[in-house]
């Protein structure tokens, strides 16, 4: 009996165990039925929180639409990071600047409750929400970076505070008062704000360290940055009153390149025409060589001064230097004019050695004839006169021709009087009284005004001119 229940049991029990095993996969990984193993949990997954959350805040949400629409006015908070400052165009009017521009608002729509307060997005969801309509009044061009991917930054606060920041390179206009360039100074204006929403939807404000510049990001040649301010206004315009924000960059420029490349070569030209006044007046061509060399490099030097500049209509600090060095360049030229009208042409060449030659002869003539023989009765008698002063003097007498007496002759001068020569022969021309006068006075008179203009100019105050835009066309 017991041998075949074992047989039994050998048979019939591996034919069920194949059975249930059919019937029941779990049976083969040796998995007791109705227990599984533990699935992962995904609510303690950060990755996937957010995005739940993200999800939720996203799902029916209406970018087209401002934050308290119908209920509260929108505050936009701003500041400026400036990166770079430069370079500063003087012919376009206008200047170029780098900088981070931060915004940040409050949206109610988009708080959350998660393990984390501050979650940092990238520039995808900028596209998804709303945003500013921020654009810059004086900009000509502005550039927001790409490379190597939107240079945009993007922060949201559990109580739904946003942050969204971007980097940009913005071509300002910058208007520029001339008159007295190149001592001027100037206050560069950055203006911006609201394109379609008027102070009664959307307002501005500045946050603290509104604007703030890095240390070695001045890009200035020209100029020195003295500082800025910052301020907002209320334009109005057809369509309503919008909020602009303001920040001004004081910039003065400096003189340095001015003085080597202008200052110095009109001030060099002018004592350079003031040498002709040491030359002789019978020296016409080196006098001319120096008044119209000088005048053509004045003007050369005013022409190429000018090219720098816009085309303004005023005269600047400049004009007024050069105008005076070419008046006094001119008047040098006009000096040796005056000088040469009066010059005593006809012996100009001759030198005192022919004329005392040419004395020397005429009197050695007649002395001569004089002491060669004279007639007593009818008997001729040849005497030395030379020797006898008495004799001479009688001998002198008696060959001269009556008539009237000689009056020496009187040839005129520049200056008005008259150089009486013996004989009546030759007269020499002297230094002009008029040269005399020049190489004091001009010297002087140059001296006298550089001085005024390098006072009146260097220690002026700078003058900052803060200009408004009022009544804009949209």
């Amino acid at each position: 009996m017991a041998g075949w229940l074992q047989m039994l049991v050998a048979k019939v029990i591996p034919g069920v165990w194949f059975t249930l095993m059919l019937l029941d996969p779990s049976i083969q990984t040796g998995v007791v039925p109705g227990h599984r193993e533990p699935l992962p949990d995904d609510s303690k997954d950060n990755i996937t929180i957010f995005t739940r959350i993200l999800d939720r805040l996203l799902d029916g949400y209406d970018n087209r639409l401002r934050p308290g629409l119908g209920e509260t006015v929108t505050e936009v908070g701003t500041n400026i990071y400036v990166t770079s400052f430069g370079p500063v165009s003087d012919t376009d009017m206008e200047y170029t600047i780098d900088v981070f521009f931060r915004q940040s608002w409050r949206d109610d729509r988009l708080k959350f409750d998660g393990p984390m307060q501050v979650l940092p997005l990238n520039n995808l969801l900028a596209s998804k929400i709303w945003t500013p309509d921020t654009f810059f009044h004086n900009g000509k061009k502005s550039v927001a970076h790409n490379m190597t991917t939107p240079n945009k930054l993007l922060r949201l606060v559990d109580n739904g505070t946003l942050l969204y920041t971007m980097r940009l390179t913005i071509h300002a206009e910058c208007p520029m008062h001339l008159e007295d360039f190149p001592m001027d100074s100037h206050a560069c204006p950055l203006k911006f704000g609201s394109y379609a929403y008027t102070n009664d939807e959307v307002i501005y404000n500045w946050n603290r360290d509104a604007v703030s510049l890095s240390e070695d990001g001045s890009r200035l040649n020209q100029y020195d940055l003295l500082g800025h301010n910052i301020g907002d206004e209320i334009i109005s315009s057809s369509t309503g009153e919008y909020v602009v924000m303001t920040a001004h960059f004081h910039l003065k420029r400096k003189i340095g390149y001015f003085v080597i490349q202008t200052y110095l070569p009109c001030i060099m030209t002018v004592i350079l025409s003031q040498v002709s006044f040491w030359l002789n007046r019978e020296s016409v061509p080196a006098r001319t060589v120096f008044g119209v060399t000088t005048v053509l490099t004045m003007t050369t030097l005013s022409i190429s001064a000018r090219n720098s500049l816009p085309k303004v209509a005023y005269a600047t600090a400049m004009d007024w230097f050069m105008a005076v060095c070419y008046a006094f360049v001119f008047s040098a030229l006009i000096e040796f004019a005056t000088v040469n009208y009066f010059t005593k042409r006809s012996w100009a060449w001759d030198g005192k050695k022919e004329a005392q030659e040419m004395r020397r002869r005429e009197s050695s003539s007649l002395a001569k004839k004089t002491n060669n023989t004279f007639n007593i009765v009818g008997t001729t008698y040849t005497m030395n006169v030379d020797k006898d002063p008495v004799l001479t003097t009688i001998a002198k007498s008696a060959v001269t021709p009556p008539g009237p007496i000689p009056v020496p002759l009187r040839l005129p001068r520049m200056d008005g009087e008259y150089v009486p020569e013996e004989g009546g022969i030759k007269s020499y021309n002297r230094v002009s009284k008029v040269d005399k006068m020049s190489r004091i006075i001009f010297p002087v008179l140059f001296f006298v005004f550089n001085l005024a203009y390098w006072a009146t100019y260097v220690n002026r105050n700078p003058i900052m001119t803060i200009t408004h835009k009022t009544n804009p066309q949209k």
